[in-house]
């Protein structure tokens, strides 16, 4: 019987062969870089170590989002025990207790208002929930700010599934409304002791490349109805045309609302002036309430890289990306706004901002 050749080195069989084992080579350098990558971005998050990162990621397929909810859910024992030590985020980011971030001193008129029916409170804050770094410390300075102003509602953007658990575990005064649960959304906070939910609904902006939305949420405050409706619009000067479209369908939602129902819509809106502009500025029922308040300067920048180095940008930018907008009752001015200021302007012990923009806390006066 006649053996058959064995392929010498450099015939078309073993190249094949040892193409396959480079092709394989190489896959498996890229998934060790992947989790590599995984394992650093769940320790920042969590301030654990790469080893209790990895143990969670390997329990969760290696699904970064999946790893993180195991985490925070887990009891603190638990994760003492996985390496992670009783002092997680999940036991140190408490909205009632945290009073770390600010050197405001505080009057106490915020915290009596739960009991005054004359007014209520709104924070809206993009708290750059992608930026990884010092992410825990940036969280208790956020929460930090909820507790020492205790608003009757928040609106939040760039929010991530580490800071909706966080919230959903230590915000028990609250009821927490997200835009999604997917990547990075907004999120709405409404105190349980002064807000009614009433009813919810999520608008798609049909063509966002960016995954954004309209979070809308039908309440009632000391008698009041009122329509909240939070969205982050699209982002850079290159999308104005998909932000000025998403901008018409928020204001031809304010405007669809029943005309007994006050509407308040506040967010990372990206916008620049001349984009308001080319849309032939507000309807005459809707009122920038920057605007309304007489333009005060204290307030106009909510996106300032001359004062806010989070970013670590050169160039230095001063724009009103966050606004607030306001269509009072048909019936009467029963909701006015009746002050703003900016809020987390200190820097934090890590000599970071909370978040890479201002957040703008308003007060409304209730006409009883």
């Amino acid at each position: 019987m006649e053996l058959a050749a064995r392929p010498e080195v450099g015939s078309p069989r073993a190249g094949d062969r040892e193409e396959e084992e480079k092709e394989d080579g190489d896959e498996a350098l890229r998934l060790a870089k992947r989790r590599k990558v995984l394992c650093s971005e769940f320790a920042a998050i969590t301030s654990s170590d790469e080893a209790v990162a990895s143990g969670f990621l390997a329990g969760s397929g290696w699904h970064l989002e999946r790893a993180l909810d195991a985490y925070f859910e887990a009891p603190l024992d638990e994760r003492a025990e996985a390496g992670g030590g009783p002092a997680g985020p999940g036991s140190c980011i408490d909205l009632t207790a945290d009073e770390t971030a600010s050197n405001t001193s505080s009057s106490g008129a915020d915290s009596r208002q739960q009991d005054d029916d004359s007014s209520f409170s709104l924070i809206t804050w993009n708290i750059d929930g992608l930026d990884l770094g010092n992410l825990q410390e940036r969280a208790r300075g956020v929460c930090s700010y909820l507790t020492l102003y205790s608003p009757d509602v928040v609106f939040l953007q760039e929010v991530i599934p580490p800071y909706l658990c966080i919230l959903q575990r230590r915000a028990g005064g609250y009821t927490i409304i997200p835009g999604n649960v997917d990547g990075y959304f907004t999120a709405m906070l409404l105190k349980k002791t002064r807000v009614k939910l009433l009813k919810q609904e999520i608008i798609r902006f049909p063509t966002t490349s960016m995954m954004r939305n309209l979070l809308v949420v039908h309440v009632n405050i000391s008698g009041n109805e009122l329509c909240l409706m939070t969205s982050h619009l699209e982002s850079t000067k290159d999308h104005s045309k998909e932000r000025m479209k998403q901008l018409q369908i928020v204001l031809n939602k304010m405007q669809e609302e029943s005309e007994s129902t006050t509407v308040i819509f506040g967010g990372d809106t990206n916008l620049r002036d001349s984009e308001v502009a080319k849309l032939g500025g507000l309807p005459k029922n809707i009122t920038d309430i920057w605007e309304f308040l007489g333009k005060p300067q204290h307030c106009r920048y909510t996106w300032d890289t001359s004062s806010n180095t989070n970013l670590g940008i050169e160039g230095k930018c001063k724009l009103r990306f966050d606004r607030l907008y306001f269509r009072p009752a048909a019936e009467g001015g029963h909701v006015i706004p009746r002050n703003m200021d900016l809020i987390g302007l200190e820097k934090l012990d890590c000599g970071r901002f909370p978040s890479d923009h201002w957040g703008l806390l308003c007060h409304f006066d209730v006409i009883l």
